[in-house]
């Protein structure tokens, strides 16, 4: 199978199935001599990890991270970096009923009709369970990012259903976020929102909503033209993570209903720092496909969970009708523990272009944006 790995220079491997023995990530192109331990590792999985709370998947998995190589006394080595988390609450039998079933909205179908044989415990790679090892990764990306270059993430619940949060990011910090069990902006929006989702819940039903994210201290020049530009592997990267099914960045699709006298972003100098900055951020820090040094802010569309207690009705294997309740331990809504997984994704994404960047660039020309 291929479409396992991530990245150019800073590049990651996916391994593992839902219900095997385990699961894991390779990272290549990690820089020799950074500070790295299981615990910023540790931290990064424990908030993505199921059974958190009534809000999510009761599966009961510590995603207990083991690094394998690339780390000596504490510092990276420049050699790949491997990461190991086991499955230890595994429950194949839940998905015997289900066996010939090609289950709506999953993967069943699409797998069974690529590779003519699927993995019927949990949907094998086609689980969210393996967006743990992309969390690992991510923790080692977010770790060059902000050691090295001050680079911080905030991602957020910002709706949930027909519930949107009003609060402005400006006003949001990431003790705010982690506060409640919805990972929303304030206590009002967050109980609101956990009501829905236990709702949703109990009726054996399910819920979707959007995350958006906001990404400071990057600098300008980051991105490759054509096809490689910033944005395009954002999308690339959130499009990616399961259940999801739509990527804006900056204005989005709002910004359709403006002129461009109103969406075009003026270039200033800072009165402060005199770096050029933007005095709007319609662009959502990209533009041309390379950042410009303002926040990078998109927002990621996650569909409901497409599997539900409720009946349905389907096709098996031979084409029969048929109708099932599905088994198994599934979350009523992604929306909660995919925020550290598009923090995550943005970081891999991130630290593989800072990388790429220097490579190229590095000290040999003197941009307009660090030439103060």
């Amino acid at each position: 199978m291929a479409g396992d790995s991530l990245g150019k220079i800073f590049r990651i491997t996916n391994w593992g199935e839902s219900h095997g023995k385990a699961i894991g990530v390779v990272i290549e192109g990690v820089p020799p001599g950074l500070s790295l331990s299981q615990s910023d590792i540790q931290q990064e999985l424990d908030r993505r990890r199921p059974g958190q709370s009534s809000l999510s998947s009761p599966r009961n998995e510590s995603d207990s991270v083991q690094i394998l190589s690339g780390l000596e006394a504490g510092k990276t080595t420049g050699t790949p970096l491997s990461m190991y988390i086991a499955n230890s609450d595994t429950r194949p039998k839940d998905y015997t009923a289900m066996n010939n079933l090609f289950r709506p909205s999953h993967a069943d179908f699409t797998y069974f009709s690529k590779y003519g044989i699927r993995s019927k415990s949990g949907g094998g790679r086609s689980s969210a369970r393996l967006t743990a090892g992309s969390v690992a990764a991510g923790a080692v990306a977010k770790k060059i990012l902000q050691s090295h270059f001050k680079v911080s993430f905030m991602a957020f619940v910002r709706s949930l259903a027909k519930i949107s949060s009003p609060m402005e990011a400006s006003q949001v910090s990431k003790q705010m976020i982690e506060a409640n069990l919805v990972r929303t902006t304030d206590s009002k929006s967050a109980e609101k929102m956990a009501q829905c989702i236990e709702e949703a819940k109990h009726s054996g039903d399910s819920l979707g909503g959007i995350i958006e994210c906001h990404i400071h201290g990057l600098p300008a020049g980051l991105g490759e033209p054509i096809y490689d530009k910033l944005d395009a592997d954002l999308a690339k990267a959130m499009l990616s993570i399961n259940a999801c099914k739509g990527f804006e960045i900056g204005s989005g699709f709002s910004g359709t209903r403006l002129r461009g006298s109103e969406h075009n972003d003026q270039f200033i100098r800072s009165s402060t720092s005199g770096e050029i900055k933007t005095l709007t951020n319609h662009s959502g820090g990209v533009q041309g496909g390379i950042s410009n040094g303002m926040p990078i802010v998109f927002r990621v569309a996650f569909k409901p969970t497409a599997s539900i207690s409720k009946t349905q009705h389907t096709l098996n294997e031979e084409l029969q009708e048929q109708s099932f309740q599905a088994k198994g331990r599934h979350d009523p809504c992604v929306l909660p523990r995919a925020v550290p997984i598009v923090e995550a994704m943005a970081a891999l994404v991130l630290a593989d272009h800072m990388l790429r960047h220097r490579a190229q660039i590095g000290t040999f020309y003197k941009t307009p944006a660090n030439s103060s």
